[in-house]
């Protein structure tokens, strides 16, 4: 019987705290501060401008001029067509130029000499009128063949093939001795303009509706004018090194996903970004000032998916609170609803605590070696 009773008061009385008092929990004091928010979109690249290159005239490929895959200025020449029929074609044009210039000395003289003649009735007013006549022909036909001339020399201007615009050509899609014609379908080869380069993305149309209401209603500002920059996460997860800034969007909603194309503009000396690339843009979209981020560590999820958090209350007891969390922002999730400013959330220890439990509060990381111990 005594043994017994020795058994008894030996056992500890059970408790949901440990005997040495309240467990202590790692806290993280609630503090608003302004945050920039920004929201990533996925994206293409697409150059800054495009150029088919096209034949003007007929004729057959005597040379190309330009390596594929190389670098062009705009005006120098990429491919020569055979010249000597339009050659022709402007002697023939400047002979006949010369030709009704010549008609026309000739037609003046006489006009002249009739229009003196007339005035003293030796020729006839008919004779003087044909005269006049025939000199402003004359002077006609010196007009269609200087239009003769520059569309001849125009055309042998054609023969050479110059680069519409600068920037990168691609292969091409004919060789020397080719017959090519002036309203082919084929383009000879296809400039593009690699720097800056564009960065189409997208975004739903709600998402930008709910950025408008936003910045309208001062819970969020914009960082200022031409302020929206944009960094660039590449395919293989690394971070493009030069920033670009948004320059457009689209006034038309995708009737089939509901979003909307944002276009960015990017410096691209090194040429590191190459047209149709899959890329994720991050767009800054304004100022969140006096914003609650709270560690993701410290939020939770109950069976409802609702998110939940663990405060230190002013009575040092553990209190249950459910958040609203917008987005995360880096490691930390953006709360809008369910703390506020002072609050001390708990971030370590939540296991050795359960709701309405003392706790003693220590800063977040410090708690660790106690816990060990």
């Amino acid at each position: 019987m005594f043994g017994l009773l020795l058994g008894a008061c030996s056992k500890a009385p059970q408790s949901g705290q440990p005997q040495g008092g309240p467990s202590e929990v790692g806290v993280v004091t609630i503090a608003p501060q302004t945050v920039a928010l920004s929201s990533e979109l996925p994206g293409r690249t697409s150059a800054f401008q495009i150029a088919e290159v096209r034949p003007q005239v007929n004729g057959i490929i005597k040379n190309r001029l330009f390596t594929e895959g190389g670098e062009v200025k705009a005006g120098a020449p990429l491919y020569l067509i055979d010249p000597a029929t339009y050659q022709a074609t402007l002697d023939s044009a400047q002979a006949a130029l010369a030709k009704a210039e010549a008609t026309v000395a000739s037609t003046r003289a006489k006009a002249q000499r009739y229009e003196e003649l007339a005035s003293i009735k030796a020729v006839s007013q008919q004779d003087r009128d044909d005269a006049v006549a025939a000199q402003k022909q004359a002077e006609a036909d010196v007009a269609v063949a200087k239009a003769n001339v520059a569309t001849a020399r125009i055309n042998l201007a054609y023969t050479n093939v110059a680069a519409p615009i600068s920037g990168r050509i691609g292969k091409s899609e004919v060789t020397a001795g080719a017959l090519v014609t002036a309203n082919q379908t084929t383009a000879l080869s296809t400039i593009q303009q690699l720097d800056p380069i564009y960065v189409d993305v997208t975004q739903s149309n709600a998402e930008l509706l709910r950025l408008r209401q936003d910045l309208k209603s001062g819970r969020l500002k914009s960082a200022g004018a031409n302020q929206a920059r944009v960094k660039l996460l590449l395919e293989d997860g690394s971070v493009y090194p030069l920033e670009g800034k948004l320059t457009f969007a689209d006034v038309t909603v995708d009737q089939d996903t509901g979003s909307v194309t944002l276009r960015a503009i990017f410096p691209n000396p090194e040429h590191v970004l190459l047209p149709g690339m899959y890329v994720r843009a991050r767009v800054e979209q304004g100022l969140r000032e006096n914003a609650i981020l709270v560690p993701q560590q410290g939020v939770t999820r109950d069976t409802k998916g609702n998110a939940t958090a663990m405060v230190l209350n002013a009575e040092d007891k553990v209190e249950p609170r459910v958040l609203k969390t917008e987005r995360a922002v880096g490691d930390k999730w953006l709360v809008s609803e369910g703390l506020s400013a002072g609050d001390r959330l708990i971030v370590e220890g939540l296991q050795r605590v359960r709701p309405g439990a003392p706790a003693k509060a220590v800063a977040a990381g410090a708690s660790a070696p106690a816990a060990a111990k």
